[in-house]
């Protein structure tokens, strides 16, 4: 195993270990508050990958990322209340916005539109949504027994229970579990698609687009492909954000939930996967606290942090520090180069200032 692969790999071990001790951790170190917060970071977590993964990997960029979680909520909601057991809505809410995504993805990709257009349409689609089921007030909007609500959206949203097992509802504890547990699986699924043959293909694609062609690889089916991932991991964090709040409404297909992902991912780093994770629990709970003070707007607060990583930290949290931590074992032979600088030239050297720079120069 060459020393990229092994550090990879390492990296991935790791993460699935600090994971699973959050996973197991959390219920004993936090109250019941604190529980149902962590469990609203996983769904949105979650989300993050599916935005992460399209955008980092794929090279699309979707602006309207919202559109498939929504989807995933919803169908999950109606499902749900219409058939009792949660174990098929969950089931349904991955399948509707996959299906979807694989549709309007054939129109996009295969009709050669441009990455530009490609995150214009999808933000139209979202907005469609967005004001599509904002329109369904009424008791005449249903579907079964399920009423879409309008503006004021699904209430009372039947808990997942064990599977197959509609009358014994998961507490809040089996929620966490089922949630942080679910992201684990999506992470380390997305993990092995993009070491395999098809996210190899996928990257490749990313960085140029025409040689993947030339070699004999079809751009638009890869695409597409990507962007089904996508919508199915998308939908299923939206099945856990409807599960977590116990309500969905239109708000879920809003401009600021399609634009807090992306800053998810900016944040955290694009071309991660860990990256857009860490992103959406730092910016959520960012957002938490602003909201708990009345000195700084919510929204104003965001804003100041999107310009500044953009600004200050264009790559990201996790890139920076990953940069870090592999200069660090070299840390302690370009001091004792700095000292042997110092004592040549007979005057004083910044051994922390040279090293940091990375370079000595005599």
């Amino acid at each position: 195993m060459n020393p990229v692969a092994r550090r990879s790999a390492m990296g991935f071990l790791v993460t699935l270990g600090v994971m699973l001790g959050i996973l197991f951790g959390a219920p004993h170190a936090l109250d019941t508050f604190g529980l149902v917060q962590a469990t609203g970071f996983a769904a949105l977590a979650m989300f993050a990958l599916s935005q992460g993964f399209i955008w980092g990997y794929g090279g699309v960029m979707s602006f309207g990322q919202a559109a498939f979680l929504g989807l995933g909520g919803y169908a999950y909601a109606v499902s749900v209340i219409n058939m009792g057991d949660s174990t098929l809505p969950i089931l349904i809410a991955i399948l509707v916005p996959t299906l979807f995504a694989g549709l309007l993805g054939y129109f996009m990709f295969y009709g050669r539109i441009s990455d530009a257009y490609i995150g214009v349409i999808t933000l139209t689609v979202s907005v469609i949504l967005f004001q599509l089921v904002n329109t369904t007030s009424g008791s005449q909007y249903r579907i079964g027994e399920a009423e879409l609500g309008g503006f004021n959206g699904i209430p009372a949203i039947p808990a997942l229970n064990k599977l197959g097992d509609a009358g014994n509802p998961l507490d809040n504890d089996g929620v966490w579990y089922a949630a942080m547990g679910a992201l684990i699986l999506v992470y380390a699924l997305l993990r092995w698609v993009l070491a395999s043959r098809f996210g190899r293909v996928v990257v490749a694609i990313r960085e140029n687009e025409t040689r993947a062609q030339l070699i004999g690889y079809d751009p638009r089916l890869y695409k597409l492909l990507a962007f089904m991932i996508s919508g199915a991991v998308a939908g299923l964090a939206g099945c856990l954000y409807a599960n977590w709040g116990g309500f969905i409404s239109p708000t879920v297909f809003g401009l600021s939930m399609s634009a807090q992902v992306i800053i998810f991912v900016l944040v955290g780093g694009l071309g991660t996967l860990v990256g857009p994770m860490l992103g959406a629990v730092l910016i959520q709970w960012l957002i938490i606290e602003a909201g708990s003070q009345n000195v700084v707007d919510s929204n104003l607060g965001l804003g100041i942090v999107l310009v500044a990583f953009v600004l200050l930290i264009p790559q990201g949290l996790l890139p920076v520090v990953r940069t870090l931590l592999m200069r660090l074992p070299e840390l302690p032979a370009k001091l004792f180069k700095a000292k042997i600088v110092e004592a040549k030239a007979g005057k004083p050297a910044d051994p922390a200032r040279e090293a940091l720079a990375g370079e000595v120069r005599p």
